[in-house]
């Protein structure tokens, strides 16, 4: 991430991210939003180089446990249940890459 947006990996560290426990997370405005979400265009400013985290949303367990919690997903991120449909090997295996 820090190559595409062409910093060094440290300033990276220091500017973007947080220490979550023994991991880093990228920081987060006060609204949810992440720090490099655009939110006049609606996009992210990385998506190539999106981290798993963000590659495996919205398939997050709390986001897929139940059909209210999906729905709270869709109502939360206008972007989720949209698209190309994705089968449920996928979710799964997307959802067991991360536990949020």
């Amino acid at each position: 991430m820090a190559s595409a947006i062409d910093v060094p990996v440290d300033e990276f560290y220091e500017k973007y991210t947080r220490k979550v426990g023994i991991r880093y997370s990228l920081i987060e405005y006060s609204n949810g939003d992440c720090v490099f979400f655009d939110n006049k265009s609606r996009r992210c400013n990385v998506y190539e180089a999106r981290p798993r985290q963000c590659r495996t949303w919205p398939f997050w367990n709390s986001n897929i446990r139940t059909e209210e919690a999906w729905q709270e997903t869709c109502e939360a991120c206008p972007g989720s249940g949209k698209g190309k449909l994705v089968s449920l090997e996928e979710i799964e295996r997307s959802a067991a890459e991360i536990r949020i």
